[in-house]
């Protein structure tokens, strides 16, 4: 779907060569927004034109021949990139991050969700990539965009700082917690039916720890106050009773995505690097049944998986559910088409 050589000709087109994630999400419109982390373009340019992430955007809600990013339009903010009338074919940065190794490296979207118009994405500030599946982060927030993803705010009164300790600060401050290191990673999924919240599933940084759940009211996203944190059998507002045992997934989970399938009438989560899985659940709270193989190891080295909103699988329209994968042969992202079993 990325790349030089994919169909989109994203080098030529947004001046992206490698990429990866494609963290997706409906915008409540239709139309399907994609994030994507660390992304280069032309590799003998110093420097290699890199972008901490950028936005795409599509209107193709028929992947079974593919995924159609739309031409990017300065000024359009509807159009399939964020793009200057100075440069139509280079896709700009969404959150910039500092790019110095120790300090902040690099920002990366882990999760989008669109409520009351507005496009919101929960990111993670990384201070250091250590070896493969390790990285350390400086804290996780949300980023807010009023018009479809064309400029987005970090909010700092949402940022979860990934420090081991807890300290008692004013409510307007950032939490400091020692429990916001389970909250680096993100999901987020509508609660199904008469369900009012928004359910948020964390995973500390890196691929080597477990799910956690959280829950919100929509118009309570960013106030940190309001969240609800599931222990394992009860929901509570004190983020600081989570301990192991509160887990949702007590097995290591990597970067992942959650839904609500109605093709299977479930809940549904990916995650994997190597191999891709599938777990399932009647409510967000789980209990989530043992993963399923989608992408078998060594079949494609693949990480990451997102997703797309508009698979039939999510939608109820037939089996196919359909998701991004980040390949580590070439750093870019394929789509995977993945038929669901309905007695699953």
């Amino acid at each position: 779907m990325t790349g030089p050589k994919s169909e989109n000709n994203t080098l030529a087109r947004f001046t992206i060569s490698g990429t990866d994630l494609g963290v997706a999400w409906d915008n409540g419109h239709g139309q399907t927004l994609m994030a994507f982390g660390d992304s280069f373009g032309w590799c003998n340019i110093a420097g290699q034109q890199w972008r901490n992430n950028i936005l795409t955007r599509t209107n193709d809600d028929d992947l079974a021949d593919g995924l159609t990013i739309d031409p990017g339009v300065p000024g359009d903010t509807s159009s399939g990139a964020v793009v200057n009338a100075d440069a139509p074919n280079f896709a700009t940065e969404m959150i910039r991050g500092i790019k110095q190794d120790f300090v902040e490296i690099t920002t990366i979207p882990t999760a989008g969700i669109s409520l009351g118009g507005k496009q919101y994405v929960n990111f993670m500030s990384v201070r250091h990539w250590g070896t493969a599946g390790v990285w350390d982060t400086n804290y996780s927030a949300i980023a807010v965009s009023t018009d479809n993803g064309q400029h987005w705010t970090p909010e700092p009164s949402t940022a979860m700082i990934n420090a081991p300790v807890t300290v008692a600060l004013p409510a307007e401050a950032p939490t400091l917690n020692v429990n916001n290191s389970r909250f680096q990673q993100s999901g987020y999924v509508k609660g199904h039916g008469a369900d009012p919240y928004v359910y948020q599933v964390g995973t500390p940084n890196g691929r080597f720890g477990r799910a956690y759940l959280a829950r919100f009211k929509p118009a309570d996203i960013l106030d940190l106050s309001k969240y609800e944190y599931w222990l394992g059998s009860a929901w509570t507002g004190d983020l600081g009773l989570l301990n192991d045992n509160s887990a949702i997934v007590k097995a290591n989970v990597t970067e992942l995505s959650i839904a609500w399938s109605e093709y299977l009438d479930k809940y549904v989560m990916i995650d994997g690097s190597n191999d891709i899985r599938l777990r399932t659940a009647d409510k967000p709270e789980g209990p989530w049944s043992t993963p399923r193989t989608l992408v078998p190891s060594g079949a494609v080295v693949l990480y990451g998986p997102m997703m797309l909103p508009h698979s039939p699988a999510l939608t109820g329209s037939g089996p196919e559910l359909y998701f991004n994968a980040s390949r580590w042969s070439d750093y870019n992202v394929m789509l995977v088409e993945s038929k669901l079993n309905p007695n699953w």
